[in-house]
């Protein structure tokens, strides 16, 4: 039985690796302040003696008393929506709370799992995108908090890896779905859901040929799973290379909800990325590791959890 620190742990992700490690037979203690989170993500987890919750802002220094064997980061506000509202706590959680996350790492002598990012390669100018690339990122734009915060802390992983000998891992994660997103994220995949249920307008922007690739969160804590069991300290692209349009992508939501809301069109954000493909042919070889649930069975769930919701707030 291992020990594991889970910052953003009520988080959407954070919240699936709670309960995987829990099922497993370990401890976890899960911190995070709801920014972002929420209690009901954890709410199943209240009365299993092996988890613990702290209420605690990372960018403030951590103190725990308990020994721990890994301490993951997950803590950061990750939807365009909340970076926008909130960008000085999101480039802190990501330099600060990175910091602090590091130095409870090495104090405790724990492996350390940061989870970085596909918008750390920006606007890219390759396709697909592999971990050898450096990306194409706009530091003054308006999404350069969120980018240049999950960079910095690649950097910082990094440097304590090297400098502290400290047992890192880098995991760099693409669009990913699935139950507990909230209802009002703001991202592409409850977007469309919320409005095809609710009977309204799917929002594309632009013309919907931007591409995005879509993995489920069960797939996602396999591969995070299979990192930390490895010894590979540099980033690992965890996604699927499955690339479709927004516009096909806002095609199958109807499909798939059965709605007949029409799709509208609005201008396209500022550095808004045009691409988005993971190449995950280092997590095949490395991990052993790729996407096996398709996306009608994904998106599936994912609609029927977001349609309970709806029918919990109607009753």
């Amino acid at each position: 039985m291992a020990r594991y620190l889970i910052t953003g742990g009520a988080g959407f992700i954070g919240s699936h690796l709670c309960g995987s490690f829990l099922n497993q037979g370990h401890e976890v203690i899960c911190m995070d302040n709801y920014s972002t989170g929420a209690q009901q993500n954890i709410a199943n987890f209240a009365s299993n003696r092996r988890f613990t919750f702290m209420d605690h802002n990372v960018s403030r220094y951590i103190e725990v008393q308990q020994a721990l064997d890994f301490v993951l980061h997950f803590a950061s506000p990750a939807s365009p929506v909340d970076y926008l509202e909130l960008p000085i706590p999101t480039l802190k959680v990501g330099s600060l709370g990175t910091h602090n996350a590091l130095g409870l790492a090495k104090a405790k002598n724990a492996v350390f799992l940061l989870a970085s990012t596909s918008e750390v390669y920006g606007d890219p100018l390759v396709r697909p995108q592999n971990e050898e690339y450096w990306g194409n990122v706009n530091p003054v734009g308006p999404r350069g908090v969120y980018d240049e915060a999950k960079r910095f802390a690649e950097a910082m992983t990094m440097a304590y890896h090297r400098y502290h000998g400290l047992d890192t891992r880098i995991v760099r994660i693409f669009n990913t779905y699935g139950p507990r997103m909230r209802m009002r994220d703001g991202r592409v995949v409850p977007n469309f859901i919320m409005q095809a249920l609710n009977g309204e307008p799917l929002t594309v922007y632009g013309q919907g040929g931007q591409t995005r690739s879509f993995q489920y969160v069960d797939d996602l804590v396999a591969g995070i799973q299979r990192l930390l069991a490895s010894g590979e300290h540099y980033p690992v692209n965890i996604g699927n290379p499955h690339e479709m349009t927004v516009l096909q992508f806002a095609e199958k939501i109807l499909e798939l909800t059965g709605s007949t809301s029409e799709i509208v069109y609005r201008p396209l954000p500022q550095d808004d990325p045009q691409v988005r493909q993971p190449d995950i042919a280092k997590a095949r070889k490395l991990l052993g590791w790729e996407p096996k649930v398709e996306l009608d069975e994904g998106l599936t769930k994912t609609i029927e959890y977001f349609r309970s919701r709806l029918q919990e707030q109607e009753a």
